[in-house]
């Protein structure tokens, strides 16, 4: 089942697109990332598959994305808006999970502990600029007080998982880019790599929510 209800918050309208599970156990909330919105395949895929498996998922998008702009705000915007439209993720009373992809990631991660969120998704977590690895982020990743899984691309050039902190669960993606785009050199396939995640996450969840 799924429904799109339109949000208002403080920085603009945000959207969020209903992927409803018949007898949830947990809502996963996901934000995108700030080169896309919630097209991207990593988020269609959790959508269209968790919701068998006792998730309802929350595709959320940020007000800068429903209206239309293609370059998104500074972080201090997202995380009002992700603040602001929490109370309709929690309205079910069912624990709520925060995720998101890269930029939406970070968001999750910012804001987990003052939302009350169960647990963090964050998948391909920006840990650095490309090439800058000095400019780290593992800040943001340690910050949430509760359960964090980093689902990671190997060739991801925003960090590889070998890079991330000893402390946070990490699975590795092989092959896959920042996008979850393997070459076809590689010899995976692009719905292998997709399975690859979503199973990743349904047994997390269930490890973590169920």
């Amino acid at each position: 089942m799924t429904e799109t209800v339109t949000i208002p918050t403080a920085p603009g309208d945000a959207r969020i697109c209903w992927f409803r599970a018949v007898r949830p156990h947990t809502v996963l909330a996901l934000g995108h990332g700030a080169g896309g919105g919630i097209e991207a395949r990593d988020l269609q895929a959790l959508a269209r598959t968790l919701p068998g498996r006792g998730v309802t998922v929350a595709l959320v998008e940020q007000p800068w994305r429903v209206a239309g702009r293609k370059v998104a705000p500074a972080p201090k915007t997202l995380d009002a808006a992700w603040t602001q439209l929490w109370p309709a993720l929690a309205d079910a009373g069912l624990p709520v999970v925060a995720g998101g992809r890269s930029a939406g990631a970070r968001v999750a991660c910012r804001t987990a502990d003052g939302l009350g969120a169960h647990a963090v998704l964050a998948l391909s977590f920006p840990l650095h600029p490309p090439g800058r690895p000095e400019k780290s982020r593992a800040d943001e990743l340690l910050a949430p007080d509760v359960p964090v899984l980093v689902v990671q691309g190997g060739r991801d050039p925003f960090g590889r998982p070998e890079e991330f902190p000893h402390s946070r669960e990490v699975v590795e993606i092989p092959y896959a880019d920042h996008g979850f785009a393997v070459p076809r050199k590689s010899g995976a396939e692009p719905q292998q790599t997709l399975d690859l995640i979503t199973d990743a996450v349904s047994g997390w969840l269930d490890r973590t929510t169920g």
